[in-house]
């Protein structure tokens, strides 16, 4: 019987092409029968936001984080040749031409493949994210459940 191989992803970025490529190596590592769980902090909780405003009781410091920061996969910014927010409506573009999947499509992939998406309660404090603002059927979990998951990863990644 062989041991079950782990891939763990920290996702730290909040850039778009950057996440991308998170979740397409998470489906395939989920695809070649590894446990895949992505960690995701500071910026990149951002891909696990909701699009829609959620009514929450904030203080003044975590209302400018909230809307300085991206609501949601498909708005987050490119790494590079963001240009204003006109590189991710042209690289989609091209994607879609190439039939490549969006990132929300990719984050559903991961979600149907059993891949553990994880938010960062520390960071979630930090930046004054709340639950509700998050997708549903992810987990919670500190810093040290992610080192738990990585002491015996096969695959270790930080984006």
């Amino acid at each position: 019987m062989s041991e079950t191989k782990t891939t763990n992803i920290i996702l730290f970025s909040g850039d778009y092409d950057k996440a991308m490529a998170a979740y397409i190596i998470a489906n395939g590592a989920a695809a070649y029968d590894h446990e895949v769980t992505i960690f995701h902090t500071f910026w990149g909780l951002n891909a696990l936001r909701k699009e829609e405003m959620v009514p929450v009781k904030k203080s003044f410091m975590e209302k400018m984080f909230g809307k300085m920061m991206p609501r949601g996969a498909d708005k987050l910014g490119l790494s590079n040749m963001n240009f204003a927010g006109m590189g991710p409506k042209m690289i989609k573009g091209v994607m879609k031409k190439h039939n490549a999947m969006p990132l929300p499509d990719l984050i559903e992939m991961a979600k149907e493949q059993d891949v553990k998406l994880v938010a960062c309660t520390m960071t979630m404090d930090l930046l004054g994210l709340h639950k509700d603002e998050l997708m549903d059927e992810i987990e919670y979990a500190g810093v040290a459940a992610y080192l738990a998951d990585a002491e015996n990863g096969n695959v270790n990644l930080f984006i």
